[in-house]
């Protein structure tokens, strides 16, 4: 095996591009290579190069090809497809009877011959984003300029052309550390040449050394850095030799609300928030410079402590003059903002969401006050969409109208508005307490029941209006807070098909979490319940049950009578009604009947009762008798009443375990 080391070189490559670029040429060079036995042993990115170091065949291994073609008859693109597909020509072709045959001989070819053919055209279509045209024709696009191509075959150079450039073995270092071009021979002098030159290639480590390096300067004033690993994932693609500092934030900013400055800090200036030995904000920020300067980064700090400033005193411009404007005097400029063609304006929307908390307060047993506070957060929650604050960042809506509201409603409304966005992913917490939760899940049943009714349903992979999340809302919002709370009502004119939606987003959260959703089809399937919270305490009482001995053993002596009963029902079916013990000719069918009579009832009250474990207890002593019965008891005897009559003792065992579930439905 050889050492296969490729390293495209260029002007900068914007950070969120870096990734996705190296990981499409890993996937370009395990395509193009795949005949030379690729194994990538590392792949790189960075603020100007992305490479990869591999081990290759030192050749392609000799090979023949014998495969029938098209028909002889068969349009000219057809053959010349086929004939592209195996690298032949048609000179390689022999007629047999109606179609073409390939034999083809290929000898061995070194692997530098190889790379060289196959690879340039493929480089050349690794997808970007956007890119640019450039070169003297402008006929190459690159996401910038490339400026150089490193293609190393255990260190020797495997020329080739991609656009402009040549490959060679010449790379560049930190543009003021290291400039200048340099030789490489191979990955791993390429990776120490290029530290001696003041460039960490390594995402990984350079990744590390931006976190450990901030947390270390926040720790000198006794610190700590707010956990965010997006802005730490771009901060690494922006900074080949990460040398971090920290800045100090003037006392009057900090009267700002904390989300506003640090998303201001973030979104403008890459910097990272810290917090004090409270937690709480602290008035200084850390972040990373990509280059050593001669006096321990002064005057870097003091020119990005300038620019935080400018940047904070137009945030503070903001937040003092939407204070002057309470959010109900906003609403009419929500009468101006469509929030969708076929649904209708934010004002709209306001008044609807305003309603449905109202309703949803009401549901839960809140009180008159607080189903009066949900409709005042319901109205109001939408109003900060035409403050200058969200204006300027428009990931504070809610937020900002959360502070807003606050200072003149009151801090219940204040904080329903602030969280009624949330759950915004898996790892965000869910709203709390009677009026909060009335407002998200009202802003969340509004989308869904609005965007159904007019037909604007996820199709595929498609979801343009989010709507599997918001139903992942409503579900977490649900479950987690324990809501009693019948959805059916709530859900609008497309309720049933709605609910399947929202039932179907439980599946997959239930598969995501590794539990079996077959559990819920089979609870679903025994009458539908749209309390989420007592049909998850259905599904966990029978997941328990079937996680023991007997409950395993039932499941089977369900299908068993079940498949029995499908087959009879189909000759002379159904075979409802009560047995008769009279027709029991021994004693394990009439103790079998008799557990029926007594179990069927019991059974029956700890469901109305919502005790589903006791309920499942209850059932599983039925598998001693169910057993029994299949043991010493022939179904379909030659007696037409006996045969009858068991039938019906199967049928009543079967609805017994109904009422729980339809343990048809249970795999296994």
């Amino acid at each position: 095996m050889a050492e296969f080391f490729l390293e495209l070189f260029s002007e900068e490559i914007p950070a969120r591009m870096q990734k996705a670029a190296s990981e499409a040429l890993e996937a370009i060079c395990a395509q193009a290579l795949k005949p030379l036995s690729i194994t990538v042993r590392q792949a790189y990115y960075g603020p100007r190069r992305i490479a990869l170091a591999a081990e290759i065949a030192t050749e392609v291994a000799a090979s023949s090809v014998s495969e029938r073609g098209p028909r002889a008859s068969a349009p000219e693109q057809a053959l010349a497809g086929f004939l592209r597909k195996h690298g032949a020509v048609k000179e390689d072709l022999v007629q047999e009877g109606e179609f073409w045959v390939l034999n083809k001989q290929s000898p061995a070819q070194p692997a530098a011959d190889y790379i060289a053919g196959v690879l340039p055209e493929l480089l050349a279509k690794l997808p970007w984003p956007k890119s640019m045209r450039w070169g003297s024709g402008g006929e190459f696009t690159w996401v910038r300029p490339l400026r150089r191509i490193v293609c190393l075959l255990d260190g020797a150079v495997v020329p080739f052309k991609l656009g402009p450039v040549e490959s060679g073995n010449l790379t560049e270092g930190h543009r003021v550390h290291g400039p200048g071009p340099f030789e490489v021979s191979s990955a791993a002098v390429w990776e120490e040449k290029l530290r001696e030159h003041h460039v960490i290639a390594n995402p990984a480590e350079r990744r590390a050394r931006v976190a450990e390096g901030i947390a270390e300067v926040a720790a000198t004033r006794g610190l700590s850095v707010a956990p965010d690993e997006g802005l730490l994932d771009e901060v690494t693609g922006l900074a080949e030799w990460p040398v971090p500092l920290i800045g100090q934030i003037d006392k009057e900013f900090m009267e700002l609300p904390p989300e506003v400055r640090e998303l201001s800090m973030k979104i403008n200036q890459k910097y990272f928030a810290l917090r004090d030995e409270t937690g709480a904000p602290a008035p200084y920020f850390a972040f990373v410079a990509n280059l050593v300067a001669d006096d321990e980064g002064k005057a870097i700090i003091a020119g990005n402590e300038r620019v935080l400033r400018a940047r904070l005193s137009d945030a503070r411009h903001f937040w003092a003059l939407d204070l002057k404007t309470p959010l109900d005097s906003l609403l009419p400029k929500l009468e101006k903002i469509t929030f969708h063609a076929k649904i209708g304006t934010q004002r709209q929307r306001a008044d609807r969401i305003a309603d449905l908390a109202e309703e949803i307060a009401t549901a839960l047993g809140g009180s008159a006050e607080e189903a009066g506070q949900a409709a005042v957060a319901g109205l109001l929650a939408k109003a900060d969409l035409v403050t200058g604050m969200v204006g300027e960042f428009p990931e504070l809506q809610g937020i900002m109208g959360g502070y807003y509201a606050t200072r003149g409603r009151g801090e219940v409304i204040g904080r329903a508005i602030s969280s009624h966005y949330q759950p915004k992913g898996p790892s965000d917490a869910v709203p709390t307490g009677i009026v909060a939760v009335s407002v998200a899940l009202a802003d969340k049943l509004d989308t869904l029941r609005e965007f159904f009714a007019v037909g604007e349903k996820p199709s595929g992979s498609g979801d343009p209006f989010a709507l599997r999340r918001a139903a992942l809302g409503v579900i977490r919002i649900v479950l987690e807070n324990q809501l009693r709370l019948h959805l059916m009502p709530l859900l609008g004119t497309a309720r049933g098909e709605l609910f399947s939606f929202i039932i179907e987003r439980l599946r997959v959260k239930l598969r995501g979490e590794g539990k079996r959703f077959d559990v819920l089809d089979a609870v679903l399937a025994a009458g539908e319940d749209d309390d989420l919270v007592r049909l998850m305490w259905r599904v966990k009482a029978l997941n328990s049950l079937l996680e023991v001995e007997n409950g395993k053993n039932l499941l089977a002596a369900y299908k068993r009578a079940a498949n029995i009963l499908r087959l009879e029902n189909a000759k002379d079916g159904p075979h409802d009604g009560l047995p008769d013990t009279q027709l029991c000719t021994n004693a394990v069918e009439l103790d079998f009947a008799k557990a029926l009579d007594f179990l069927m009832p019991v059974v029956s009250t700890e469901v109305r009762a919502e005790r589903f474990g006791e309920a499942m207890k209850y059932l599983a002593d039925l598998r001693k008798f169910i057993d029994a019965f299949f043991e010493a008891v022939t179904v379909n005897a030659e007696s037409p009443d006996l045969r009858r009559n068991r039938l019906r003792l199967l049928a009543r065992f079967t609805g017994a375990v109904n009422q729980v579930a339809d343990f048809s439905r249970i795999e296994g």
